[in-house]
Formats: structure tokens, C-alpha cells, sequence
């Protein structure tokens, strides 16, 4: 029931907030019974809200809202930076798992970690931390960002970049690079196993934008034991789903 207020901009928000999935045109008569006014009273602030382009006058009847929302719409969701998009989902996706979330970006010959969400047991100390560069040839967190770069772009971080080795598991073989890249492609998605932490492993799946272009990753991480390979598949199942979830999201703050 609405609450008496005295602000003419109270009266104009409480009949924006009239509007709802189910609700998206509304008439001077239920503007005038929801808000308990007469209703010469409720067409005065339904005009004052089309001259404003807050709304606009349904060829059908009644009024939708107008251009003004779509901008202010639009305002909003160009607000919202990748790490705010992101660190919802990533925290749903470390809760779900129970482990470590990364949202990761290459910057040059890095990979950088933008963000990292802990479930609150079992956290771990891994390579892995907020604002650390990594090396991009080491780790599902650091290949998700490379692996669906231009080949041009590929070879040339290559050649800027010495491979190194951190565990016995690290590619360090230009060639062994490239094709393992081939792979991830192929099946959309990455599982490294203690190629920079020998104790790790991780999942990681591409962000991208509205234009189809992948622009960061997300990854869980986690001690190896906690993830065995019968529980592979279904790690791959959520961080995957994490990823397509903000890049819509991505997507959605482009238009």
C-alpha cells in the first residue's frame, strides 16, 4: 500500500516502481488506486513524467516507459567495471566449490590476477594472489587468457618471453605451447595440473565480451588432492557456467 509522502519525486518513483516484469504498461486509473490519489492527480504526474521522457503515452494505451530509462539503463550497466561484474559470480562459484576463485587478465607477458575469492575454509597458499603477475605459460589461470589470442600476438610474447620452468610439469617448449593452446580452443576450457604450483590444480574457462572476444578468464584453484579426477568434470561444469554468467553480464554493460 503506498505510505503518504509529501516529495512530488517520491509520487514519480513510487509509479517507475508500478513497473515490473509482468507489469509493463500501466494506466491513470491504477496509478490513481495504487497511490491513493484522485485521479486528475494521477495524470498530472504521468504527464510530468512524459514531458520528461521518463515515460511515454502506449499506442496500445496506458503508458510504457520511455527513452529516458533505456539511457539511464544504459548509464548504469557502464558503470559496473569487469571486477564488479565479476566477484558476485565469483563468489557464488567459490562457495559452490569450496575453493579458490580467480578472475584473471593478460597485461603483455603476464597474466594478472584481478581478483580472488576464498571459500572460508580451506584456503591455501598458492601462487596465486590479488594483483600478481603471472607467467603465461604456466598455470590454467595464465592459459586461459593466451589460449584465444591471435596467433601473431602468440608468437610474439613468445619471442619476447623466456618460457621458464617452475615445476616439472611446466611447458617451456614453444612448440608444446602452441599446441597445447590448440587444445584449450578445441575443448573450450583448461585443467592444469601443478604446472606452476606442483601442489595445484586448476580449472579455467574464458570471459568474453559483446563482441565475442575473450577478454579475461575465471579459474578455481585448488589443492590437488581436494579435487581428484572424478570431480573433474563437474568443476569444469561450474566454472564454465561462471564464465558464460559474466560474460553476459560483460556484454550487457557494452550496449
Amino acid at each position: 500500500m503506498y505510505r503518504e509522502r509529501n516529495s512530488t519525486a517520491d509520487r514519480a518513483l513510487d509509479i517507475l516502481g508500478l513497473f515490473a516484469p509482468g507489469r509493463l504498461n500501466i494506466s491513470g486509473s491504477q496509478v490513481a488506486e495504487e497511490l491513493s490519489v484522485a485521479k486528475s492527480t494521477a495524470y498530472r504526474y504521468l504527464q510530468s513524467l512524459t514531458a520528461a521522457h521518463y515515460l511515454e503515452e502506449d499506442p496500445a494505451g496506458g503508458y510504457r516507459l520511455g527513452l529516458k530509462v533505456l539511457e539511464l539503463s544504459r548509464l548504469a550497466r557502464a558503470s559496473y567495471g569487469l571486477s564488479q561484474v565479476a566477484l558476485p559470480v565469483m563468489r557464488e562459484l567459490s562457495r559452490a566449490t569450496d575453493e579458490t576463485a580467480l578472475l584473471t587478465r593478460r597485461s603483455g607477458a603476464r597474466a594478472v590476477c584481478l581478483e580472488k575469492e576464498e571459500p572460508f575454509e580451506h584456503r591455501v597458499r598458492l601462487s596465486y594472489e590479488r594483483g600478481s603477475a603471472l607467467p603465461l605459460n604456466a598455470g590454467a589461470s595464465a592459459l586461459v587468457v593466451l589460449a584465444w589470442e591471435d596467433a601473431d600476438v602468440v608468437s610474439e610474447l613468445l619471442t619476447e618471453s623466456r618460457l621458464q620452468q617452475y615445476t616439472n610439469a611446466t611447458i617451456t617448449s614453444e612448440s608444446a605451447l602452441v599446441e597445447r593452446l590448440a587444445e584449450i580452443r578445441s575443448v573450450g576450457y583448461v585443467v592444469g595440473r601443478g604446472e606452476l604450483d606442483a601442489d595445484a590444480i586448476g580449472v579455467a574457462a574464458p570471459i568474453r565480451d559483446d563482441r565475442e572476444r575473450v577478454v579475461a578468464g575465471i579459474s578455481v584453484v585448488a589443492v590437488r588432492s581436494r579435487i581428484p579426477e572424478a570431480r573433474i568434470p563437474e568443476v569444469v561444469r561450474q566454472v564454465r557456467d561462471a564464465a558464460d554468467r559474466i560474460s553476459e553480464l560483460v556484454a550487457l554493460t557494452a550496449q
